[in-house]
């Protein structure tokens, strides 16, 4: 994607944070993984232990719908997710403060959480789920409406797209990715969720903004 340059700091506080405990427990991983897999991914409902992560029997916990989004499955996956939290992020905690932006951030990761949760009682699903990309695709849903007319150009293909179209366009594939199961392992219901949380308290924040902001046309 092309840099949007939007007014304020290039990297404010609550976007910094984030991405320094991301790219710090991302390496703690390399010497932990298998433990912090075991006990900080966000494991299917299962009561009866039946799931294991390398012989070990392992079990949904609370604290899974937060810890997840800090885990990372490659140095790939981490970067997407870092440049997207941080190039959609920033104009986004800029425009709310940080404060609010925190919240909204979690709230879409929880909600993305909670959505996978759903999705895999049904399908029936025994692997872990980990990554940002929740609140990161919360985040791409809020940007799209704040600015819904800034420019944005893809890298693969080069085309240049408003910001609300690019929105549509990745929320469609998504859901079109989870309907006929292209990509195995992507939990594409999670990144909608995410979007979902977002949008719900996007239209709260219309009617009760909080702090006495504006939340976005």
């Amino acid at each position: 994607m092309a840099v949007y340059n939007a007014a304020g700091s290039m990297l404010p506080p609550a976007v910094k944070s984030l991405l320094i405990a991301n790219i710090g427990i991302y390496l703690l991983q390399l010497g932990n993984d298998q433990w912090l897999l075991h006990h900080f991914a966000l494991w299917p409902l299962d009561l009866t232990g039946r799931l294991a992560l390398y012989g070990i029997p392992t079990l949904f916990q609370p604290w899974q719908l937060i810890s997840y989004a800090f885990l990372h499955g490659g140095p790939l996956h981490l970067l997407l997710n870092m440049y997207a939290l941080w190039f959609f992020g920033s104009p986004m905690e800029n425009a709310w403060g940080s404060r609010a932006f925190t919240l909204y951030y979690f709230v879409c990761a929880v909600g993305a959480g909670f959505v996978q949760l759903l999705v895999a009682s049904f399908s029936g699903e025994t692997y872990p789920t980990i990554g940002a990309s929740g609140g990161v695709f919360g985040i791409l849903l809020a940007f799209g409406m704040t600015f819904p007319n800034e420019r944005l150009m893809l890298l693969f293909p080069p085309v240049i797209l408003k910001a609300k179209w690019f929105v549509i366009l990745f929320g469609a594939i998504e859901l079109w990715s989870g309907v006929t199961g292209t990509q195995p392992g992507v939990a594409h219901f999670a990144h909608l969720g995410g979007m979902l949380f977002g949008f719900i308290l996007i239209l709260y924040w219309r009617a009760h903004p909080p702090l006495g902001r504006s939340y976005p046309p």
